[in-house]
């Protein structure tokens, strides 16, 4: 199971409050993906994907114009479309917290962070592929 919360979904399955969560969220990902066995993806400055068996993945992608409505849709569309392709959940995770966050990066350079909305992230997935497959 993959769950991909921000921080304050995060408070809410933790009981956690959203400034104790920012404050550690690499033991709060890594702990509540051990004792959950799960995936979990915090959303965030920056994304981190924490694993059952204790490891902790920084992704360096992303920027602050992508905290808009729809974008976790977009993050979670991503890793499924890649799960379906028999990537590993970890790995489906980690390279799909990668492109979504890359195709905000590039959408950033060529518009704005300010006017970025989750359809931005959508169209601009052909170009991140393109640069990023062989």
């Amino acid at each position: 199971m993959v769950l991909t919360p921000h921080p304050k979904e995060m408070s809410r399955l933790t009981g956690l409050s959203t400034q104790e969560i920012q404050k550690n969220r690499i033991s709060t990902a890594i702990e509540f993906a051990q004792k959950k066995s799960v995936i979990l993806l915090l959303k965030g400055a920056p994304s981190l994907i924490a694993t059952p068996d204790g490891n902790v993945y920084i992704n360096p992608t992303g920027n602050p114009g992508m905290a808009t409505g729809g974008s976790g849709d977009v993050l979670t569309g991503i890793i499924a479309g890649l799960a379906a392709q028999n990537i590993s959940p970890k790995n489906a995770s980690i390279a799909g917290a990668y492109i979504h966050g890359y195709s905000g990066d590039i959408f950033s350079e060529v518009e704005t962070q300010t006017s970025l909305i989750a359809g931005d992230l959508l169209r601009n997935l052909p170009n991140v592929l393109k640069k990023i497959l062989p």
